[in-house]
C-alpha cells in the first residue's frame, strides 16, 4: 500500500519483550503511528543479548507483525540500548574562539574538548549530548552559533556503552536483513515521547521501568542531567510470586499483570485470585492483599535503589516536576501511590504524546521506547547543525569495525 510521506521505524529490543512502531512522517513533521509490532524476547538478559538466534527470532516475528499492519516493508530502524553496562557522566569542554564569533567549527572544536576523556578500550562513546554553552562567563547559552566573545566553553553528558554489548546488538538486527540507521539510548528516546516541554525545563525525573532493568534520566533547563541503569525490573516481581505464591514463571506473570496491585492499601481482604500450582498439583485460591503483600515490598526497594540514585546525583533539587514513570511494568496498579510515597514528590504515568494515527493503540508505557526512537530519529535530522554533529553515529562506527574484521578473515 502506497503512503505519502517517509517512513520511519523503531526497534526496542527489551528483556521480556522486542517491539516495533512503524510511523509515517509527512513534509509537515506530523509523525502518524501506521504499524505496531510485538513478540515475547528471547535471548536476552538485563538488556543485554545471550543469544542471538534467539533474539533474531523475536525481532523477525515484530518487525513483521508491524509491517502486516502498516502495509509497509521496513529496512532501516532505530534501535534502543539500555543494559547495566551503560554508564553517564557529564564533562566540560573550554577552546579559544579564532575569529571572535562563533562558527560551527567552534563548536564541533569544543564538543571535540569537552569529550576528549580518558575511555577503556572495551568501551565506546554512544552520546555526547550538549547540555549548555557558555561565552566569556555568559553562562545558559542553548545555540552560540553567530555570537561574539573569545571564549568558548561546553558542558555535556556523555553516555558509554560495552562495544561487545553493541556489536550484538547490532548483529541480531543486521541478521534479520534491518539496516541500524542509529542508536539511542532508551531512556532518551523514551523521554521524547512521554515528557512535555514545560517538565524538561523546569527539572523532572524520568524512570523507564522495564523487564530487566530500570533506566533513569533527569533533566533540567531543557537538558539531560543524569543518566543511570537499575538492574531490577518487572522481571525480579515476577520471580517474587513465583517463589511466594510456589507458582511458575509463567503463571505468575500471568497473574502479575491480571491481578498485581504495589499497593497493598488499596486491596481489600475479600478479593480472591486462583494461583495454579507445580507438580500438577491442583489450584488454590488466595487472598488477592497476599500477592500485594509481595510486590509492594520489591516495587518499594527498586524506588529506594533510584531516590538513593537521584541524591547521589547531585540533582535532587533541581525535578520540581516531579517522577514520570513509563515502561511496561509501570502499568501495574499501584505504582503512582508507591512512588509517591517513597519519592515525596509527584508522580505521574507517562504514555507516548504528540502522535497521530494509531494513538489508542500506542497511548500505553510499553510503546514509549519504541515511539520515542521515532521522535529521536525526527529530533536529530532537525537539530542537524550541532546536536548531530556532537556524536558520530555510534551503529556507523560498529558498522567500520565489523567490516574490517571480517575483511581480515578473508
Amino acid at each position: 500500500m502506497a503512503r505519502n510521506g517517509t517512513i520511519y521505524a523503531g526497534l526496542d529490543i527489551g528483556t521480556t519483550k522486542v517491539c516495533c512502531v512503524i510511523a509515517q512522517v509527512d513534509h509537515d513533521g506530523q509523525v502518524e503511528i501506521v504499524g505496531i509490532g510485538t513478540h515475547p524476547s528471547k535471548g536476552m538478559r538485563k538488556g543485554v543479548v545471550v543469544n542471538i538466534e534467539g533474539t533474531l527470532e523475536s525481532i523477525q516475528a515484530a518487525v513483521q507483525e508491524a509491517e502486516l499492519m502498516a502495509g509497509s516493508t521496513v529496512t532501516s530502524v532505530y534501535v534502543g540500548m539500555s543494559g547495566s553496562h551503560i554508564q553517564g557522566f557529564n564533562s566540560h569542554g573550554i577552546i579559544a574562539i579564532k575569529h571572535h564569533e562563533v562558527t560551527e567549527v567552534d563548536v564541533a572544536r569544543v564538543i571535540d574538548a569537552a569529550k576528549a576523556v580518558a575511555m577503556p578500550l572495551d568501551r565506546e562513546i554512544i552520546h555526547v549530548l550538549p547540555q549548555e554553552f557558555i561565552i566569556d562567563d555568559q553562562d545558559g547559552i542553548k545555540d552560540p552559533l553567530g555570537m561574539a566573545g573569545v571564549r568558548l566553553e561546553a558542558k555535556v553528558h556523555i553516555v558509554s556503552g560495552a562495544i561487545t554489548a553493541v556489536q550484538n546488538m547490532l548483529r541480531a538486527v543486521r541478521r534479520a536483513n534491518l539496516e541500524v540507521t542509529d542508536i539511542a539510548l532508551e531512556q532518551l528516546a523514551s523521554s521524547e515521547a512521554v515528557l512535555t516541554p514545560d517538565e524538561k525545563e523546569l527539572g523532572v525525573c524520568m524512570l523507564d521501568i522495564g523487564g530487566g532493568t530500570t533506566d533513569i534520566a533527569i533533566f533540567c533547563e531543557d537538558a539531560i542531567k543524569h543518566t543511570a541503569v537499575v538492574g531490577l525490573g518487572g522481571y525480579n516481581v515476577t520471580n517474587d510470586i513465583a517463589i511466594g505464591l510456589r507458582t511458575p514463571m509463567i503463571e505468575a506473570e500471568k497473574i502479575k499483570r491480571k491481578y498485581g496491585c504495589a499497593f497493598s492499601e488499596g486491596v481489600t481482604e475479600d478479593e480472591t485470585i486462583e494461583v495454579p500450582s507445580v507438580g500438577g498439583r491442583a489450584p488454590r485460591v488466595l487472598s488477592r492483599k497476599i500477592l500485594s503483600e509481595i510486590i509492594e515490598p520489591r516495587v518499594e526497594e527498586l524506588c529506594g535503589i533510584v531516590n538513593k540514585e537521584i541524591i547521589k546525583s547531585g540533582f535532587w533539587e533541581f525535578i520540581p516536576s516531579g517522577v514520570v514513570l513509563t515502561g511496561g511494568a509501570s502499568i501495574m496498579e499501584g505504582m503512582v501511590e508507591i512512588a509517591e510515597r517513597v519519592f515525596d514528590l509527584p508522580v505521574r504515568r507517562g504514555v507516548p504524546i504528540g502522535v497521530g494515527g494509531l494513538v489508542d493503540v500506542v497511548s500505553s508505557p510499553i510503546y514509549s521506547t519504541a515511539v520515542g526512537l521515532i521522535l529521536f530519529g525526527l529530533r536529530g535530522k532537525d537539530q542537524g547543525r550541532f546536536y548531530r554533529a556532537a556524536q558520530r553515529s555510534l551503529s556507523k562506527r560498529v558498522t567500520q569495525q565489523l567490516a574490517a574484521w571480517f575483511g581480515n578473515l578473508h
